[in-house]
């Protein structure tokens, strides 16, 4: 019987304009076709059974079944298999235990903010659409380049050492099965780690949105209170995002750091036989986790850059508003047509100019260009008010009450190159 609630692959009918579009259908079929379905008891068995055979069965009875220590050369003794294998693995069973969790909890609707989205302007609605229908996009790019050379690599191994790896009954189906077997079991481990690190930047990009929107609050006439309602609101979805997540975002952090040292002790110990045909697998396999960790890290450094700078944009909106109250000292009311063109030179005035180079840092939330005036609606205090509040309550990703901006991610950095460093002066004397 069907989840009330709903699962990773709801079929509702009701609403085509949300749950009906293409982006949708097309995540749901990516989801099938690595086989994450607990929408009832029968396809949730078979999912833990396709995730138990992909992740653990088979790069065991790899190991066992294609040894070939005594009876292969150097180049295809795999020194370095087991660390691979163990690694992928690890990373497979976190992001699917996580999938599950999120599954039972919340549903592919409630869990992207889908049932929601209906709420939000017309611009951020297709905003979202777009970025959904770039997500199996970027999946490719970031997973099948390494799927690509990790084949390569099987089938020069399965074929160059025919003679030396074990084979079971014909040679020729023996090797296609067990090489098959082995391409299914990394593309559906890299896969469902990178499905995981996707779809936490895309729950953020919803939120970026929503914060680009929110930047025009200041250049209409609006109310403090509408403007307080709208930030509490989106530190509410910050928060649920970073509940959500936080424990694969610590997990992950921990573990690709852990064995990004492992690995560097493995090939530089004293007597290490390294070249690219026996520690190929190592360095694709850590720069599979590190892009996925990437895309974690560089989703809530953005997100929490951009909530963060409403405060800036808050105290420049309220001293542009000071400075402009000052033109009218003696309390007389401008005319319509004074304050027209006030906030019509505010809004156009910016420090520097139009061919200057910013980056790509560059949006509604941090610019140099100055904002609308509205002294009559909304006073002093009121404006200095908002401004302490944001001051004090800073929003963004959060990992178990630690804020991930950009100087927690440097010191991450700082931390980890320590680390390697000691590590180097360990084996090698750097």
């Amino acid at each position: 019987m069907e989840d009330e609630r709903g699962s990773l692959l709801p079929k509702n009918k009701e609403n085509p304009a949300r749950d009906g579009t293409t982006e949708l259908k097309n995540f749901r079929s990516y989801l099938r076709w690595i086989y994450v379905d607990h929408s009832n008891v029968c396809k949730a068995g078979l999912s833990w059974s396709v995730f138990f055979t992909l992740a653990f069965v088979v790069p065991i009875l790899s190991h066992f079944l294609l040894d070939c220590q005594t009876t292969c050369d150097q180049d295809h003794s795999r020194p370095y298999h087991i660390p691979v294998q163990i690694s992928l693995s690890v990373f497979a069973a976190l992001s699917f235990i996580s999938i599950s969790s999120w599954d039972r909890t919340y549903g592919l609707s409630k869990f992207l903010f889908l049932d929601k989205i209906s709420d939000e302007s017309l611009k951020i609605q297709r905003g979202y659409s777009e970025q959904m229908q770039g997500t199996m996009k970027l999946i490719l790019r970031w997973g099948l380049p390494c799927f690509i050379v990790e084949c390569a690599y099987k089938i020069w191994w399965y074929i160059s050492g025919a003679s030396q790896i074990p084979y079971y009954g014909n040679i020729y189906v023996s090797s296609i099965i067990l090489c098959t077997l082995e391409l299914c079991s990394w593309l559906y481990r890299t896969s469902i780690f990178f499905l995981v690190c996707v779809l936490f930047r895309l729950s953020c990009y919803l939120q970026i949105l929503t914060l680009d929107e929110f930047a025009r609050v200041f250049q209409r006439e609006t109310e403090v209170g509408s403007i307080l309602l709208e930030h509490l609101r989106m530190r509410r979805n910050l928060r649920i995002i970073s509940h959500r997540f936080r424990g694969f975002i610590l997990a992950s952090l921990l573990l690709v750091t852990a064995s990004q040292l492992i690995f560097l002790l493995m090939v530089t110990k004293p007597h290490a036989d390294v070249d690219i045909l026996k520690a190929g697998e190592l360095a694709l396999v850590s720069i599979t986790l590190v892009s996925g960790l990437f895309l974690l890290l560089r989703g809530a450094t953005k997100i929490t850059h951009k909530a963060q700078s409403i405060t800036g944009l808050a105290a420049k909106w309220h001293i542009c508003a000071t400075i402009n109250s000052f033109d009218n000292i003696e309390g007389e009311t401008p005319t319509t047509a004074h304050a027209i063109s006030a906030q019509v030179i505010a809004a156009n005035v910016s420090w520097g100019s139009s061919d200057d180079e910013v980056g790509d840092e560059e949006d509604e939330l941090d610019n140099t260009k100055l904002l609308p005036i509205y002294t009559q609606t909304i006073s002093f205090h009121k404006r200095q008010a908002l401004v302490t509040y944001l001051e004090n309550n800073r929003a963004g990703i959060t990992v178990f009450g630690f804020m991930l901006d950009r100087t927690w991610l440097h010191s991450i950095f700082g931390i980890q190159l320590a680390l390697c460093l000691w590590l180097l002066n360990k084996t090698v004397g750097v």
